[in-house]
């Protein structure tokens, strides 16, 4: 029987024809490995934390989050030598292992992984200076001829007050992992080991010590010894969640690697591929555009990897590497229309995908900004699969909306429980042609069914 998912509460969202602004557009959705802390990143370089609100209810219509803190990661940059723009959009956040009530994470855009801390502060606030007027700072000096400046007397000298202590979050860059990657970097993943994590771009994929920032270990590397042979790039990269010396990589070509590191340093031979051949008779001009996988991420106890490609979701055994144990259909309405979609360039579109903490469902983004959640064993019926809109109404009409500002980001809203979401249906598979409006990323609760899904500049929750 399919979970029936409800509206749970929501950040920053717009009303219908408001305007937002492009450095508001979300980029990244994570938790943390507890799930007690959400964050996100956006295209003006900030990341955003939230917070579990109520932690001893265990799902339901109290588990909620709310706005935590937020900090400016990244900087807009220039390289001189490249006459190149950095831009300073948050490609992927992760937590780190913490310890006490500090909180670590990474975060990168196209060029340089930052290790931020996030920490409770306290500031005291002070009274009753040594100075003239008793304030504090100074100000009582401005102004004053030089000689007639006095040393107070001994008598007059008194220690200054305390009169509150307030507590407040305070974010600090602990680390600079830079210079180290050509090209755009797509992945950073953190090793179970607490002390490592690798970062991929199109080419190389570099594994980092997190307390060493000058130098790095390259892993992968599939660049060819002339750039006009190269065949394939790489989109994505991860650590499996419980043996350290194990990652995965994909590739544009449809292609699944996992790499130990304990057979060599550098990991250019796989220890096992997946990948599903197709056959000569369905190959078209948009084979490989479509065979691209855009993301592959482990089931929590690593025995399965999920990948997306723009057509389908594809669930993978790590003991079966000559097909996927399973194949959900996500936008096949869409497959007459890949002539329209690689004119406008949403052929290119990069969805995310995740897998709940049971492995038993499995989750992913579209159009309109909608997101499809499936029963990772059902039948092939789909009677367990759903879909969802990214809105406080999922039945709302959709209107599209020019990208512009919105200046209440982070006002939380929250509402009591919806009806269950309408299934994917033929008035869904007509609004496809809305490619302006498309949920390209979104984040599964590690231990309940909790998803967080980011639509332009608005983060939704969704509980079942």
């Amino acid at each position: 029987m399919a979970e029936e998912w409800q509206f749970l509460q929501c950040f920053g969202e717009r009303t219908p024809g408001e305007e937002i602004q492009e450095a508001d557009v979300i980029s990244a959705v994570e938790f943390d490995d507890n799930g007690m802390h959400l964050a996100t990143g956006d295209r003006g370089g900030r990341v955003v934390l939230f917070e579990r609100v109520s932690p001893e209810v265990p799902r339901g219509a109290a588990f909620e989050y709310r706005y935590m803190t937020e900090f400016q990661s990244h900087e807009p940059e220039f390289d001189y030598l490249k006459s190149l723009e950095i831009e300073e959009k948050i490609n992927k956040v992760r937590w780190c292992r913490s310890s006490n009530n500090t909180r670590m994470l990474l975060s990168t855009n196209d060029k340089t992984v930052k290790l931020w801390k996030v920490y409770e502060k306290k500031v005291a606030l002070l009274a009753d200076f040594n100075l003239p007027g008793g304030g504090g700072g100074g100000g009582g000096l401005a102004g004053r001829p030089p000689n007639a400046l006095s040393t107070p007397r001994l008598s007059s000298v008194h220690l200054p007050r305390v009169t509150s202590t307030e507590v407040m979050l305070a974010a600090r860059c602990k680390r600079v992992y830079a210079n180290a990657h050509t090209y755009h970097i797509n992945s950073i993943s953190c090793n179970s080991d607490g002390e490592t994590f690798l970062s991929a771009d199109d080419l190389r994929v570099n594994l980092w010590n997190l307390e060493v920032t000058s130098q790095s270990f390259n892993i992968v590397d599939i660049k060819p010894s002339s750039m006009e042979n190269l065949t394939e790039v790489i989109t994505s990269a991860e650590f499996h969640p419980t043996e350290c010396n194990v990652l995965a990589y994909s590739s544009s070509k449809g292609c699944i690697r996992l790499a130990d590191m304990r057979s060599a340093a550098l990991c250019d031979h796989h220890a096992k591929a997946f990948e599903e051949v197709e056959s000569q008779a369905n190959k078209s001009f948009f084979s490989e555009i479509i065979a691209s996988i855009s993301d592959v991420t482990f089931s929590r106890d690593g025995r399965y990897l999920l990948s997306r490609d723009y057509m389908t979701l594809k669930l993978w055994d790590v003991n079966k590497e000559n097909a996927p144990v399973a194949t959900y259909n996500v936008h096949e309405q869409l497959r007459a229309k890949l002539c329209d979609l690689y004119e406008n360039d949403s052929i290119f579109d990069k969805f995310d995908c995740c897998v709940n903490g049971q492995g038993t469902a499995v989750a992913t983004g579209s159009y309109n900004n909608l997101f499809r959640v499936f029963n990772a064993w059902g039948d092939n019926s789909g009677s367990g699969d759903q879909t969802l809109e990214a809105s406080r109404d999922p039945m709302r009409k959709r209107l599209q909306a020019p990208p512009s500002k919105n200046n209440a980001r982070f006002g939380s809203t929250k509402s009591a429980p919806k009806s269950p979401p309408s299934k994917w249906s033929a008035d869904a598979a007509e609004l496809g042609s809305d490619y302006s409006s498309k949920l390209l990323h979104l984040a599964w609760h590690p231990e309940v069914n909790v998803i967080a899904a980011a639509a332009s500049n608005s983060l939704y929750m969704y509980c079942a």
